[in-house]
């Protein structure tokens, strides 16, 4: 069995780098996502659940998970000397490693550290998410133009879930790959090679206690998701856990579309683009399926700040694609929100 320090050293070439320094970025998130996964298994019993009393810049209440994962990742990323910057759902300004910034110091890094944390004391599968960019600029000092960058410029965007198994997915842009966390050698392993997400799915994930304030291209979405009609497998089955991560793995694996859009009280949806929308877009296009925000490619769409939101369609390539006609159809004045 392959491990993931091993397929790692071997696929570097892929992303034109022989030094190992994209490889050891990446076990240092490997790192960081082991000790969280130790911290979620023993939350009940380590005095860990629960709030901590403060919020993050989206003005949402931090668990004490939240704020946990968030300083282990960091730790891990500057320990590693491979990243010049974070920028983190639980941090209101950029992340800069003053001190560590060398020539070495390549990678800037997006995250959502404990993905679905209100599931956390329920004991639902939730995750981390992260997306890796290349800095543009040279020396020690860190510009926006290094931070804000498109998808396109992605290097590579991944999640952990932390589940019934804890597994690690990720994309260079060379094919989606993941490892299972085997626990008794504390080693990620090689085990759903090449994911491929099938052109149509069977499953729509989206909260529908929000239905009312809903876009009509939504609503005409769901409805059409929920007719019978055996020649394309409708009805669909509705799956909805909460938790992006949770949400988008089980659909990336058995074929579905994960929706969650503007809404009239949230033109721009909740979810975060840089380190949200995007990597799970990457990963959703390497392996044959779409994302959108219901008009536009995910990957094009330039962030303006780091915390920007983005309403999100991402699935199987020809759900998505009947989403956005529908969108386009009746609901053409949120393309302009």
């Amino acid at each position: 069995m392959k491990t993931l320090v091993e397929f790692i050293w071997e696929q570097q070439e892929n992303i034109g780098s022989a030094t190992g320094e994209f490889s050891r970025l990446l076990n240092d998130i490997g790192i960081a996502a082991k000790i969280v996964n130790r911290d979620v298994n023993r939350a009940g019993l380590a005095g860990i659940l629960g709030f901590e009393g403060s919020t993050n810049v989206q003005g949402e209440n931090q668990k004490k998970l939240d704020v946990l994962a968030n300083n282990e990742f960091i730790k891990a990323l500057r320990n590693g000397k491979q990243c010049a910057a974070i920028v983190s759902e639980e941090n209101d300004e950029v992340v800069v490693f003053e001190d560590h910034i060398t020539e070495h110091a390549k990678y800037i890094v997006a995250l959502d550290p404990l993905d679905g944390s209100s599931n956390i004391e329920v004991n639902v599968s939730i995750g981390t998410i992260f997306a890796i960019y290349k800095r543009k600029s040279i020396g020690k000092i860190i510009s926006m133009d290094d931070i804000l960058q498109a998808g396109t410029e992605l290097v590579c965007g991944g999640y952990v879930i932390y589940g019934s198994s804890t597994m690690l997915v990720y994309t260079t842009g060379k094919g989606v790959n993941g490892f299972t966390y085997d626990p008794t050698v504390g080693l990620f392993i090689l085990s759903h090679p090449n994911i491929k997400i099938g052109d149509e799915g069977g499953i729509y994930s989206i909260n529908e206690a929000n239905y009312i304030y809903f876009a009509e291209g939504v609503k005409r979405y769901i409805k059409y998701c929920q007719e019978d009609d055996p020649e394309s497998n409708r009805p669909y089955t509705t799956r909805y856990i909460g938790s992006l991560v949770s949400d988008f793995h089980r659909n990336l694996l058995r074929g579905g579309i994960y929706i969650y859009p503007g809404t009239k009280k949230n033109p721009k949806g909740k979810l975060r683009l840089m380190y949200e929308c995007v990597p799970v877009a990457f990963l959703a296009e390497q392996a044959g399926g779409k994302a959108s925000d219901g008009f536009r490619r995910i990957l094009d769409i330039h962030p303006e700040h780091i915390h920007q939101r983005c309403p999100l369609f991402i699935g199987s390539k020809k759900m998505v694609e009947k989403a956005e006609a529908l969108m386009r159809e009746f609901s053409p004045e949120f393309e302009e929100m």
